[in-house]
């Protein structure tokens, strides 16, 4: 690479990674002071806030990674378009594709950091950063279904529970019905249904099995019966958050599942899934908008480049919400929700690069 590059991708790198302390730091201190009285309350231990603050980091991220990536190339670039370094590097020769190719030298970095954020490192401080949300700032919101269970397990079981109470791990008016052929085979009730974790069994009070038989049935209760089932907590009623705990094979995996279940969830899993790929798609995106609009000298300085990138930023943003909670709570396509915007926005960004380069 030639000085030129250099000169920019450095300038790319260095904006950006100063634009992750500026804003991380200012993230952390108002959500602690929207959350310390919650904190204090509840008597959090300091280790658990540090973890917190810590999964915290990685999590808001990884949320707002294009707000990031497209404010730094805007705040660069237009310091460079004032300083009259960008008629100076055009006017020496260099097309604007050329002068464009340290963009995306440091934009296939910040893409490759984004690619293993999201599938290494952020399922695990998603994890945290929920669990901690969920026991110590939630209390009364459930992180999973509760009510009228219903699911598939496997080939051959069905199984239901009225209701689940996640912090005792107990179930009500429990169900299982077991298949052969499409034939139901037995089935067993029982009122209560509990996981006993240290022997890795079910226990079921007012337990009663019905073996379905060719002229007759037999029926064996029992006032307390302990078992194994081939099922555990999170085949029952998974956390709301299980798609983004799990890394991209093993999310792949759990969507299969779940959709076998018949799952409503599928949706607001499969919009986690295609985002880990078009977060870094729109790095590119948001880059060559960012240049296109900043590497002309305005008028009104550096500030009207940076009102208008916030805008087009926060705009992005809304898109990107709208339409993943529209693919979470309705049977809109996932893979549309979650590329759309970088669709409109792709177009947007062909636009304004043509009228860059004239």
């Amino acid at each position: 690479m030639k000085i030129l590059d250099w000169y920019i991708l450095k300038r790319y790198l260095v904006s950006f990674f100063l634009m992750l302390l500026l804003f991380i730091p200012i993230g952390i201190i108002v959500d602690l002071s929207d959350r310390i009285d919650e904190i204090l309350e509840n008597s959090v231990p300091f280790s658990a806030v540090v973890g917190y603050y810590l999964n915290f980091t990685i999590y808001f991220a990884n949320l707002l990674f294009p707000l990031f990536i497209f404010i730094s190339v805007i705040w660069f670039t237009s310091k460079l378009a004032n300083n009259t370094e960008v008629i100076a590097f055009l006017s020496s020769g260099v097309s604007f594709s050329r002068f464009l190719r340290p963009y995306f030298i440091g934009g296939t970095i910040v893409a490759t950091f984004a690619v293993v954020l999201g599938i290494f490192l952020v399922p695990n401080a998603s994890k945290g950063f929920n669990e901690f949300k969920y026991e110590h700032l939630s209390k009364y919101r459930k992180d999973r279904q509760s009510n009228n269970i219903f699911r598939q397990i496997n080939d051959n079981d069905i199984i239901y529970v009225s209701n689940f109470i996640s912090k005792s791990k107990t179930g009500n008016n429990f169900v299982l019905e077991h298949f052969e052929n499409n034939i139901l085979t037995y089935k067993i009730t029982a009122r209560a249904i509990r996981y006993l974790e240290k022997d890795s069994i079910y226990r079921m009070s007012n337990y009663t099995m019905r073996i379905i038989g060719k002229d007759n049935d037999s029926i064996i209760s029992e006032r307390r019966k302990d078992t194994i089932f081939s099922f555990d907590l999170e085949d029952l009623t998974p956390v709301k958050y299980a798609a983004e705990t799990k890394g991209y094979k093993e999310l792949i995996d759990f969507i299969k599942k779940e959709e076998f279940r018949g799952a409503s969830n599928v949706g607001r899993y499969r919009v986690v899934l295609y985002k880990k790929w078009s977060l870094p798609a729109s790095v590119f995106i948001l880059t060559i908008i960012a240049v296109a609009v900043s590497s002309i000298k305005r008028r009104g300085g550096m500030g009207v480049n940076l009102a208008f990138g916030i805008i087009i930023a926060l705009v992005f943003v809304f898109f990107d919400k709208i339409f993943g909670v529209m693919a979470e709570q309705s049977n809109f396509s996932p893979i549309i929700a979650v590329w759309f915007p970088n669709f409109i926005f792709g177009i947007l960004a062909v636009y304004l690069l043509y009228n860059a380069k004239r």
